[in-house]
C-alpha cells in the first residue's frame, strides 16, 4: 500500500478535498524555502537505507541493527537524526543509535494497554502523532492502516525518515490537523487523541467533528493534561499554562468526561489519572530546551510557575 491509497479503505472520505490539501502541502514540502529544505534534504539523503529488522513490542522502538549500514552511513544517520531535534516522543533506537526523547512515552502506552481495543485489521487515526512513536507501537498489533495527523513539517519529516528505514506500508502521515477529520466521515475504527484537546479553543465542537469521522461503535482514547479536583470545571489561563502557549481549557477529569458525553459519546470511562513528574518528562541530550521542572514553581511543586494547579494527566475511553 502506498502513502496515498489508504483512501481506498475509506468510502466516506472526501477524497477530492483531501487530495487537494495534499497537493497544497506537497507544494510547500517540496519548496526551496529554508524551513522546509532544512528537513527535506536530510530525509532524502538517507531515505535509501533499510532496516533488516524491527522490534515494536518493547518500550524502545527499535528500527534496524548497527550492522545494517556502514560506519560512514551510521555517522551520517546520526547527524540527520540530531538535526530533527528536539525529540519529544520516544525512546527510539535506529541502526544502533539511541535516542532518549523528552517524554518516556512508553509509560503512557503502558497505561493504555489494559483497555486497548483489538487493533488487528482496524483503521486507526493518531491525531497529533508527532514523530510517530505511538504509530509504531500500534503497528505491533497488526492494524490494517494507521493514519497520523500532524500539521508540523518538522515532525512530518522525522516520521518519514524513521518509516523510510522501517518500511511499514500500513503507516501513513497526513500534514493535517484535528480540524480536518470531518473530511473522513465514518472512516475510523479507533482514534487516539492524546495531548491535543487543551490546545483547542472549542473542545466540545472539536469532539463533535471528530465523532463524525468514527464508525458506529468505534473507540476513542483521549489523554489530556488536567487539573486536580472532582468538580466538572476547567481552568482558562490568562496567557500560558506551565509556560505552554496556545493552552485554552485545562479540565478536571470529570469535566472532560462531561465534554465527551455532551459531544455524543457513550460508555465514557475515566481509566487513569496521575500526577506529572520529571521522571516522565525531562531534558535529555536529544531535547535540550526547557521541560517539566522548568514549568513548575520551584518553591511549591503543587503549582505551575504561573501559580495555577500543577498538571495531572488523565485518560478516558469512549464509544461513538
Amino acid at each position: 500500500m502506498t502513502d496515498n491509497d489508504y483512501l481506498d479503505l475509506m468510502p466516506g472520505a472526501d477524497r477530492e478535498k483531501i487530495k487537494s490539501l495534499r497537493r497544497q502541502n506537497d507544494k510547500k514540502l517540496n519548496s526551496n524555502k529554508k524551513g522546509f529544505l532544512s528537513y527535506r534534504m536530510p530525509f532524502e539523503s538517507v531515505s535509501h537505507l533499510r532496516a533488516s529488522s524491527l522490534d515494536l513490542a518493547g518500550d524502545v522502538v527499535r528500527i534496524g541493527d548497527r550492522d545494517d549500514i556502514s560506519p560512514e552511513d551510521r555517522q551520517h544517520v546520526h547527524s540527520v537524526l540530531r538535526g530533527f531535534m528536539p525529540w519529544r516522543k520516544g525512546p527510539f533506537q535506529v541502526f544502533g543509535i539511541d535516542i532518549d526523547a523528552e517524554w518516556r512515552s512508553y509509560r503512557k502506552w503502558d497505561r493504555i494497554l489494559p483497555v486497548l481495543p483489538d487493533l488487528k485489521g482496524k483503521v486507526i487515526a493518531d491525531v497529533g502523532c508527532n514523530n510517530g512513536y505511538y504509530m509504531f507501537r500500534m503497528a505491533h498489533h497488526e492494524p490494517l492502516a494507521v493514519i497520523g495527523f500532524e500539521p508540523y513539517h518538522h515532525h512530518y519529516f522525522t516520521f518519514k525518515t524513521l518509516n523510510s528505514f522501517a518500511g511499514l506500508a500500513n503507516l501513513h502521515l497526513e500534514l493535517l490537523g484535528v480540524e480536518h477529520l470531518f473530511l473522513y466521515e465514518k472512516c475510523f475504527d479507533v482514534i487516539f487523541l492524546m495531548g491535543i484537546i487543551y490546545h483547542r479553543i472549542s473542545p466540545v465542537e472539536m469532539l463533535k467533528d471528530l465523532k463524525k469521522s468514527m464508525k458506529a461503535g468505534s473507540t476513542l482514547i483521549v489523554e489530556s493534561q488536567a487539573i486536580p479536583g472532582n468538580d466538572p470545571v476547567a481552568l482558562f489561563p490568562e496567557e500560558r499554562y506551565a509556560k505552554v502557549p496556545g493552552t485554552y481549557f485545562v479540565p478536571t477529569a470529570a469535566c472532560l468526561k462531561n465534554w465527551l458525553t455532551r459531544a455524543g459519546f457513550i460508555d465514557v470511562e475515566i481509566f487513569c489519572s496521575h500526577a506529572m513528574s520529571s521522571d516522565e518528562q525531562r531534558k535529555t541530550d536529544w531535547m535540550v530546551f526547557e521541560s517539566f521542572d522548568d514549568f513548575i514553581d520551584p518553591n511549591n511543586p503543587d503549582l505551575t510557575v504561573e501559580g495555577y494547579p500543577a498538571p495531572l494527566r488523565v485518560f478516558l475511553k469512549a464509544r461513538a
